[in-house]
């Protein structure tokens, strides 16, 4: 089968598309035909190595020399093309949604999937749709349910709206039934408020630190102001929830990730809750989402997809800071 092998860090060109050995399913395993896989923030990240720090702080993921899994891609739709003696959930055919986690393998033409890591796929949804949800849409669920406590009636600013991860957090804020405001640039206003955003704040045009107004929950996803700075939008004894951050070519040693260290320390001697937010994979919330898709409550919003053959130029583009939403690879 063709997959997307990295065997060294480095910049798009490390990734090769090469013929390497199907995989077979045993024991717990589903072997799943990949239709479509997400492109995210962790691939560039993972495919540069950086920032340096997580090499220390990933070894599942970050390996000395380049990445522990050699075939790159976390999230996938597709069908099940056979299972395993242990499960008991899917049959051939099924079509279904996961996230490998640390395991990667989504760039392929077939992934083999733990049981516990693929929920069936929205019925509503396509399978670029459906692959678009895993991680991005985990990461903002966990975000804003788990760690920000997130209820009714609260006012919840996302910085980074108009990425993948924040798009998906508008939504789930509005579906918790919360007043969101979206921060994004000029030109991806109208996609915030498309998505659901009850305010959109340009930030080339207005630093919402210094803005005056107060939120219950600032949701950052950026990592481009500094704590003092983020704290002055809190309302007394609100929640900051930090979730990576961090550009190409900036903070290569330590990255957004001198932010999450320090929110643990402060924390200690605020009144705010500063909360560094460690997404993992769950069924249990592959099922949520599933349920706020086929609810129309969560619709992801793709800006271009590209075949596996061309996952590098989807990462580069993905790189470029230019994307809005999601990136999906189609096979």
């Amino acid at each position: 089968m063709k997959a997307v092998v990295q065997e060294r860090y480095g910049s798009p060109e490390a990734l090769q598309v090469r013929e390497v050995d199907q995989p077979v399913a045993a024991g717990n395993e589903v072997l799943v035909r990949v239709h479509a896989a997400a492109v995210n923030a962790y691939d560039w990240h993972l495919m540069r190595g950086v920032p340096y720090l997580a090499r220390l702080m990933s070894p599942a993921d970050f390996g000395r020399g380049g990445p522990v899994a050699p075939i790159r891609g976390r999230d996938f739709a597709g069908r099940v093309d056979a299972v395993g003696g242990e499960v008991t959930r899917f049959q051939p055919g099924d079509e279904v949604y996961g996230d490998l986690g640390s395991a990667n393998g989504a760039f392929a033409e077939y992934a083999r999937v733990p049981d516990d890591a693929v929920d069936p796929k929205p019925a509503n949804l396509t399978f670029e749709q459906a692959a678009a949800i895993p991680l991005a849409a985990n990461t903002a669920l966990m975000g804003l349910r788990d760690v920000a406590r997130l209820r009714a009636g609260q006012h919840v600013l996302v910085n980074g709206a108009s990425g993948g991860v924040g798009t998906f957090a508008v939504q789930i804020a509005k579906a918790y039934g919360a007043e969101v405001t979206g921060v994004c640039s000029t030109r991806n206003v109208d996609l915030v408020r498309s998505v659901g955003a009850d305010h959109v704040i340009d930030y080339t045009r207005e630093d919402f630190t210094r803005g005056g107004r107060r939120y219950d929950v600032v949701f950052d996803l950026v990592g481009n102001h500094s704590l003092t700075a983020f704290r002055r939008a809190l309302t007394p004894g609100g929640t900051l929830v930090l979730s990576g951050g961090g550009v190409p070519g900036e903070g290569r040693v330590v990255g957004p990730m001198s932010l999450m260290m320090r929110a643990p320390l402060l924390s200690r001697f605020v009144r705010d809750r500063l909360i560094v937010l460690a997404e993992r994979p769950s069924r249990k919330n592959l099922a949520t989402l599933r349920e706020l898709a086929e609810s129309w409550k969560l619709t992801p919003v793709i800006d271009r997809t590209y075949p596996l053959s061309e996952v590098a130029d989807a990462i580069r583009y993905l790189e470029s800071e230019h994307a809005r939403a999601k990136v999906v690879i189609t096979m």
